[in-house]
Formats: structure tokens, sequence, C-alpha cells
């Protein structure tokens, strides 16, 4: 069983800024392409943001240029910083750990509420 730990969601105004992050085994985090996928209500789950092992970045068209993925080896962790969050943005973020179709981990997701 595979264990990605999220932290730092929670409520925020239109405008603010959160950061999430997932911590991840070494084993895992070392070889594996990290990611944060969101999901709200009676929405499919959707790829925010993810980054491989050589911290290469993909972004969905909706939050380039808001949010920013980032890893830090030394930590096993990988960070999702949100800014100019927007209502839209709320949702369950949830990380991921993939390696292919057969080593693919998700985290127990974190709520992230966007409200005035």
């Amino acid at each position: 069983q595979v264990h990605l730990v999220e932290s730092g969601g929670g409520l925020v105004q239109p405008g603010g800024s959160l950061r999430l992050s997932c911590a991840a085994p070494p084993n895992i985090f070392n070889i594996y392409r990290m990611g944060w996928y969101r999901q709200a209500p009676g929405q499919l789950r959707e790829l925010v943001a993810d980054i491989s092992t050589t911290t290469l970045t993909k972004y969905a068209d909706s939050v380039k240029g808001r949010f920013t993925i980032s890893r830090d080896n030394a930590k096993n962790t990988v960070y999702l910083e949100m800014n100019s969050l927007k209502l839209e943005d709320t949702a369950v973020y949830y990380c991921n750990a993939n390696r292919g179709s057969l080593s693919d981990y998700w985290g127990q997701g974190t709520q992230v509420t966007v409200s005035s």
C-alpha cells in the first residue's frame, strides 16, 4: 500500500492563494511522475498539473499562469502553489503518483473551497 499524504487545503476568498503539499515514500517519489488532479461536484476528475522526475511540467489550460507545481526531492514532496484563485477552482484536489497504468497511486484528497 502506497500512502500519499496531502495537506494545505482550505477556504479562501477569490483572488487568494493556497499551497498544497503531498508527501510520498522515497521509493515512489524518486521514480514516479507526480501530479495534482481535482474533482468538483458532478464533474469528472481532471488533471490540474503534473511534473516528471526531470521537472518537466504540464498544466491544464484553466490554471496556466496561476498555478505552479514543483517538487522537493530532499523532502519527497510535491507542491501546488495556487494563486489568483477563482470560484471555479473549488474542488477536491488529489495527489497522484504515476509510472504507467499498473503503477498509479492516489492520495485521500483535500478540499479547496473558493468563496466570498
